[in-house]
């Protein structure tokens, strides 16, 4: 019969094959999270859309942002609904889903409105109220953020020169 006490190297074996093995499960957890994606992070797509819905919807009648004309004009025609797919698309790429974008370039698709660094600070507002709303992680916003600001340069266009 096994007995601690008569095999005391067997369950100082069995207790290091155990730790072990709980060290390799915790080193491949923490490296699958490294790997994972900010779109898995962030839920995916389902999320996503929910966040980008609730931003358009605050966005759209912004009165400090439809001030510009050229922006408010932007609003009628362009449907929200519309705006929202594209949004989500070009979101849901940008964080390492499985998306595709299709739409203009951000330049391209704002140029036109002329928009100002302080319409550009306000929508980064809107978009962190919305963010907080949904409790999206510090480090997940961060990275959000980070892919909105990297377009900047494209979409402010008045007052550059």
């Amino acid at each position: 019969m096994f007995t601690r006490s008569k095999y005391p190297w067997a369950f100082l074996v069995l207790f290091g094959i155990l730790l072990a093995s709980a060290h390799m499960a915790a080193a491949q957890g923490d490296e699958e999270k490294k790997q994972q994606t900010l779109y898995d992070r962030l839920g995916g797509l389902a999320p996503i859309s929910v966040v980008v819905d609730d931003f358009i919807d605050a966005m759209v009648p912004d009165p400090f942002l439809n001030r510009n004309p050229a922006i408010n004009e932007a609003r009628k025609r362009v449907p929200a609904p519309y705006l929202k797919y594209q949004v989500t698309a070009l979101v849901c790429q940008a964080t390492g889903g499985p998306c595709q974008y299709n739409g203009r370039s951000m330049k391209d698709s704002h140029v036109h409105l002329n928009i100002t660094k302080q319409e550009w600070d306000r929508m980064i507002v809107i978009f962190k109220e919305v963010l907080a709303k949904h409790q999206v992680p510090d480090s997940e916003q961060q990275g959000l953020l980070d892919i909105v600001d990297s377009t900047r340069a494209d979409i402010v266009t008045a007052g550059t020169e």
